[in-house]
């Protein structure tokens, strides 16, 4: 693996010191990433008081990223409600339950069919005035506000080292999964002005990428 999200959960992997199975590699998840991001978009949204989060309950790995943006949301007194998604077709009635409840901030869980529909849930989000932080860079680029989450690029660059040992005679039952050391955090500023939201100089300056 390259990047997956928890293994163990998706059973791929009886633990991540052991795999013991015929696949290891490298996952994107990082035990602290839900607490980072929350604290980021608390930092962005200083009188934050309710957070939305976006799941896809047909992604096993979601389950263990909302127990942890819970548990990193009732640290800072938050309000949370979950919004489950699983097609494209549900996301609009989603937002309109976010405007509802008056959600004043949102965490959009690592999914693929999120990804694939990064543009419209970009969009849902403005029309919404929803600050947002995902876990995935490409939502940012794609107009979402804000992303904190693994180094891409490093993990793929790290996996040829998997590959190394594998062809060398290692057997992946033995060889430990790897959880990320790199990460990135990217805030689109255009996105931040259309929100009418003043992001933080100290938030700014610990962006990798500032998109203008």
């Amino acid at each position: 693996m390259a990047q997956s999200g928890d293994p163990v959960v998706t059973g791929l992997a009886a633990s991540l010191a052991r795999p013991g199975g015929n696949v290891t590699g490298l996952t994107t998840g990082a035990f602290e990433l839900p607490s980072k991001e929350v604290g980021l978009l608390r930092e962005a949204v200083p009188k934050l008081s309710r957070l939305a989060v976006l799941s896809n309950p047909d992604n096993p790995p979601n389950s263990t990223g909302l127990k942890s943006t819970g548990a990193a949301a009732r640290a800072l007194s938050l309000s949370v409600s979950v919004h489950d998604v699983r097609d494209a077709s549900a996301l609009a009635a989603a937002f309109a339950a976010m405007t509802e409840e008056r959600a004043d901030g949102l965490i959009v869980l690592p999914d693929p069919m999120f990804l694939t529909q990064r543009a419209q849930i970009a969009e849902l989000a403005a029309r919404a005035r929803l600050p947002a932080i995902y876990g995935i860079s490409e939502h940012v680029r794609a107009g979402g506000l804000m992303s904190y989450a693994a180094d891409r690029t490093a993990l793929f660059r790290h996996a040829a080292t998997y590959v190394d040992k594998i062809l060398k005679g290692a057997k992946p039952a033995d060889l430990p999964v790897e959880q990320p050391t790199k990460f990135e955090f990217v805030i689109n500023m255009k996105t931040a002005k259309a929100l009418g939201l003043t992001i933080p100089q100290s938030v700014l300056l610990r962006a990798d990428e500032v998109i203008q």
